[in-house]
């Protein structure tokens, strides 16, 4: 058996397009609502499990989910996560458990050539850092479409919290565990709206001084 843990926040438009596209795949969805103004908790409840998350933030989002399937399911075999937005393509899913059975933990790779330069420039300074800090090869650090077995998701997730950080914490606990990292080239729609500046700029410099911080820990 495989889930796909789904974090939400005002996903309405998107949720239930992404649940039946996620159960296509032979995938159980799992949404965790992490506190939605809007119907998202409502319209997900309908159509697959649906928790709710009540600290703000991703990465407790992310953390309920892979308790509950790891408590729920003995037969559990891998998780998935995957975005509510429909950012990441359900359909690429089978990419990522074929890449699996070869690795402990995948994480998807942009294709860098098709992504916006404030993205671009904004994970080319996260990855330099981390890799330096760490003395990894991080692709991707911000890319949020993943899959582990289960000895990865027993071992990290009581590490998992916080917002935006989580994708450099899940790395950071597979390098201090050596569990053997791989990537597969993923597609990333992104939205035409234009992101205010200096949520930007606080996503980006919260991001970089995690990174900083636990780097200058892991090393000395």
């Amino acid at each position: 058996m495989i889930v796909a843990i789904i974090p939400a926040y005002n996903e309405e438009k998107t949720i239930a397009e992404v649940i039946e596209r996620v159960k296509k795949q032979n995938v159980l969805p799992i949404v965790v609502d992490n506190n939605s103004k809007d119907k998202t908790y409502e319209i997900a409840k309908k159509l697959t499990i649906t928790l709710k998350e009540e600290k703000k933030g991703k990465g407790y989002a992310v953390r309920r989910g892979i308790e509950y399937a790891l408590e729920k399911f003995r037969n559990l075999e891998a998780i998935i996560l995957i975005d509510a937005d429909l950012q990441h393509l359900p359909e690429e899913i089978p990419k990522f458990l074929e890449k699996l059975k070869h690795y402990d933990f995948v994480q998807g790779c942009r294709d860098w050539r098709k992504v916006p330069l404030r993205h671009k420039a904004a994970n080319f300074l996260w990855r330099t850092v981390f890799n330096i800090l760490f003395g990894a090869n991080v692709k991707d650090l911000g890319n949020g479409f993943i899959a582990m077995k289960l000895h990865v998701a027993k071992k990290i997730v009581k590490e998992l919290g916080g917002g935006y950080i989580i994708e450099a914490r899940m790395l950071k606990e597979c390098i201090k565990n050596n569990f053997k990292i791989g990537y597969v080239r993923n597609t990333i729609v992104y939205e035409k709206k234009v992101s205010k500046i200096l949520r930007g700029l606080k996503v980006t410099f919260g991001i970089l001084f995690y990174i900083v911080k636990e780097g200058i820990k892991y090393r000395f």
